[in-house]
């Protein structure tokens, strides 16, 4: 298992559109992978569970993979939010 922080940067939070864009990627991996936010975790690959979690702007959150690719999926993904979402602002 392999995990590490990040913080959300986007000025609505992670809702709909990024929120597609992690699951996209998560997706391309093997390992099972979880966002964990304020005390809670979800499926990084469902969007409902990502939703459920309520992550605002500013927030801390975890990412955490656990399988054959867990090192380079939680880069990857690490990588993913702090660009941002590969954007500057989601309206």
């Amino acid at each position: 298992m392999y995990s590490k922080n990040t913080k959300i940067d986007v000025p609505v939070g992670l809702h709909a559109r990024p929120a597609m864009y992690l699951i996209q990627r998560a997706s391309n991996f093997k390992s099972t992978i979880w966002l964990e936010y304020d005390q809670r975790r979800a499926n990084a690959k469902s969007l409902l569970g990502i939703l459920s979690l309520g992550v605002t702007n500013g927030s801390d959150v975890r990412i955490t993979a656990e399988g054959s690719d867990e090192i380079a999926a939680v880069s990857d993904l690490i990588s993913l939010v702090e660009s941002n979402f590969a954007e500057n602002t989601f309206a």
